[in-house]
């Protein structure tokens, strides 16, 4: 199983129950798993975590430069890299934005579909794997309060976070 040596040489993080110090211990180690499975999976895919995520937001369509920049969390310096190689792999392409002259969209090839689509599955059935110990009770009570904390999270248009954190 991909996690069995991680869990088994970390350090225990006590529960949020026990601990008495609220939310982020538990949801700390949470986010350093899902991060795991993540880097993992996208090395698998011959992609960096960053390039996955990149082509993960560029499924839903053409994101200007600076949008996804934002998204991204990445300075517009780092993105231009970023996109610059994943065009000379073949996965993203740059297209003129109409009406401005000045503003390009970054658009996924058919490649960069595909080698979306991969990872996505690739790391769906990874992060599956993070939620078998639950019943079916616990792992259904586990969707709606994840999709209730990212829904509130969200802005209108892109769905992205609804501010960064200060």
């Amino acid at each position: 199983m991909i996690f069995e040596d991680q869990l088994q040489t970390e350090p225990d993080v006590p529960t949020c129950a026990n601990a008495g110090v609220g939310a982020m211990p538990v949801l700390a180690r949470l986010a350093s798993l899902v991060d795991g499975v993540v880097a993992r999976v996208a090395s698998d895919c011959d992609l960096t975590p960053v390039q996955a995520r990149m082509l993960c937001i560029l499924e839903r369509g053409p994101w200007r430069m600076a949008e996804l920049a934002h998204a991204l969390g990445a300075e517009k310096a780092a993105l231009t890299g970023l996109v610059d190689r994943a065009e000379r792999r073949g996965l993203v392409r740059r297209a003129a934005v109409p009406g401005d002259r000045r503003a390009l969209h970054v658009v996924l090839t058919e490649d960069g579909a595909r080698s979306a689509a991969a990872f996505r599955a690739a790391a769906d059935g990874a992060l599956e794997r993070l939620l078998e110990p639950l019943t079916d009770a616990e792992h259904a009570a586990f969707d709606r309060a994840m999709a209730v904390v990212v829904e509130s999270q969200r802005v209108p248009g892109r769905g992205g976070p609804a501010s960064s954190p200060a």
